[in-house]
């Protein structure tokens, strides 16, 4: 198990409790532990706002739940649920020392509003740091949801010292399913939670699908729950309950709390788009100089100290939340200054410095700063209105299809595992899907400068060095989606 110092130490860099860092690194484990499981990573297909925190965006908010669609309706037994997670929990402690006691897991299996079984359960643990009464992970699981597009296969982000060798993959909802469920609980409940959750999707314009596809997905989803497709109008008389719980509910889970009224009105603009309407053109990005290359990998690979790695997270954060960030920053000629800036875009200039494009609030104008001459960020209350593209976001969902699992994924197994003994699962084969959804979608990105479109399985519009369709060299390296095929 990771030392407390390292828990403590992310929690004071990412402006967060050490409980709620603690939690998400047992969520992560946890997940490790439930698609090692031979009975559980066929059939368990994992959701929800975890899902999008641990599967598609780092800079997400944190969430504290594990929720499942199971797909074998029989794993709804409190006996099985018993037996399998008591031999989760001797994995998980075999492989990293993390305790989730089995005398303290709790099944209460329930009739749902539909008459099927669903199940809520709690997990507790004891980690680096945990107090004498251990907390709980709550356990969310459902047999009758429809799955309408085909799962897909991903690494989870469990950015702690001890993560498995080869990383830890689960099976999870696609994005696109996930974005329009997020939609779906929004009009059933309109929680906090859930408004953050689709604005800041929305925001992803890099990540964003096409209105279309999550249309489709959402009518269906509405269909099976038998209520009907949401509209704006539905979500007014809620504005009240959302803006005097919106703090309660998400204060804890965020490094810094945006303001409510920047989520509320950005509805009327996404409702707008999600049936068809024309959206406002948006901001191109700032103009490349001669050489530079835009940073946006899904994890940052940057050749600069760990702490300038803390503070990019940081303004990754503020730029995917419309918050303007306070830096402290030493110019070239040493002075120290802080300057408050709306934060656009990361790039590498062709002498390999890694330079912030900002604007600076005060000052009235765009700014850059080197990475390496950051001493420090903080998110502010302060929001802002992009005048350029924001490019500071990851490139996107990772969509991966569903693939062959390989057990390396999860570390070498030690002796004594409570799955060593288990025979191996024959090796997964794809399967046709008349659908056309297994194997994922195809996104088509078109380079900005000669018009080139290029497929890709996963959205990262990061060019590589072509040729332009007339048979010329093409400096562009930027594409911009223009189509997602499935």
């Amino acid at each position: 198990m990771i030392d407390k110092r390292e828990i403590l130490g992310l929690a004071s860099t990412q402006g967060l409790t050490a409980h709620v860092v603690e939690k998400d690194y047992a969520l992560g484990w946890a997940l490790a532990g439930i698609y090692a499981h031979p009975e559980l990573s066929e059939t368990w297909v994992f959701k929800g706002g975890t899902c999008l925190k641990k599967c598609f965006f780092e800079t997400y908010r944190f969430s504290e739940d594990l929720d499942f669609t199971l797909q074998d309706e029989s794993h709804l037994d409190e006996a099985f649920l018993q037996r399998v997670f008591s031999e989760v929990s001797e994995w998980v402690y075999e492989q990293s020392g993390l305790e989730f006691s089995s005398d303290s897991q709790k099944f209460d299996i329930f009739a749902n509003p539909r008459g099927n079984p669903s199940c809520q359960g709690k997990l507790s643990y004891r980690g680096p740091v945990s107090p004498r009464s251990p907390p709980r992970i709550k356990l969310d699981l459902t047999a009758d949801e429809r799955l309408v597009l085909a799962p897909v296969e991903v690494p989870i982000f469990h950015p702690y010292s001890d993560a498995p060798e080869g990383g830890i993959m689960v099976r999870s909802y696609a994005y696109e399913e996930a974005f329009g469920e997020k939609v779906r609980a929004l009009a059933e409940r309109t929680r906090p939670r859930d408004l953050y959750d689709v604005i800041n999707l929305f925001r992803n314009t890099e990540a964003r699908p096409a209105a279309s596809v999550l249309l489709d997905v959402l009518r269906q989803k509405c269909e099976f729950k038998g209520i009907e497709l949401p509209k704006l109008t539905d979500l007014d008389p809620h504005r009240g309950d959302v803006e005097g719980a919106w703090g309660h509910m998400l204060d804890h889970q965020l490094p810094s709390l945006p303001p409510v009224e920047a989520f509320w009105e950005a509805l009327p603009e996404f409702f707008d788009w999600l049936l068809g309407g024309t959206l406002a053109p948006a901001p191109a990005a700032y103009r490349l100089s001669r050489g530079e290359t835009v940073i946006r990998e899904r994890t940052l690979r940057i050749p600069v100290g760990s702490n300038a790695q803390t503070y990019l997270e940081i303004i990754r954060f503020a730029a995917a939340n419309r918050l303007c960030v306070s830096l402290d920053y030493v110019k070239e000629t040493g002075q120290r200054t802080a300057p408050l800036i709306e934060p656009y875009s990361l790039r590498r200039t062709s002498d390999d410095n890694v330079i912030l494009h900002a604007w600076d609030v005060n000052k009235n104008g765009h700014r850059s700063y080197r990475v390496d001459r950051i001493r420090g960020a903080q998110t502010t209350n302060a929001t802002f209105v992009p005048r350029y593209e924001v490019e500071l976001t990851p490139s996107g969902p990772v969509s991966i299809p569903p693939t062959e699992r390989r057990s390396s994924n999860f570390g070498s197994r030690r002796a004594g595992s409570p799955y060593g003994t288990r025979p191996a699962r024959a090796p997964r084969t794809k399967s046709r899907n008349t659908s056309g959804f297994g194997s994922g979608p195809t996104y088509v990105y078109q380079c900005g400068m000669c018009g080139k479109k290029f497929n890709r399985k996963t959205m990262n519009g990061r060019l590589n060095k072509h040729k332009a369709p007339g048979g010329l060299p093409c400096g562009g390296r930027t594409g911009f989606l223009v189509d997602t095929k499935y």
